[in-house]
């Protein structure tokens, strides 16, 4: 059996944003359906730490592997302070969808 891919799972998101605890919750949620240990990094974007890369994210956002789980290019806004939306089942939620998380977790730990 080939080794799994290494996962990195992080969560980017502004100090002030409603969905926070949700998006949190939902990760652990999508962790836990996969069996995956619950580990993930979390980016504010105005930290001074927080890498490039991350800040052109709206909030929240969760990446694994470095892909956006809701795989919404749209939502990238070049660093402007806003809150994101994701749809599901004709409603927008302020935090991606269990199963989106979970696709995105269970691609990863399937590629070679």
């Amino acid at each position: 059996m080939p080794p799994e891919t290494p996962l990195r799972i992080d969560l980017v998101f502004d100090s002030e944003c409603p969905h926070l605890s949700h998006a949190r919750a939902v990760l652990r949620d999508a962790l836990t359906a996969t069996g995956i240990k619950a580990e993930w990094h979390e980016w504010d974007r105005e930290h001074a730490a927080t890498p490039e890369e991350f800040r052109r994210f709206g909030s929240p956002t969760i990446l694994v592997n470095g892909a956006d789980v809701a795989d919404a290019e749209a939502n990238h806004h070049a660093g402007a302070r806003c809150c994101r939306v994701y749809p599901s089942a004709g409603r927008l939620l302020g935090a991606p969808p269990v199963p989106s998380i979970v696709k995105a977790l269970t691609a990863v730990r399937r590629r070679p």
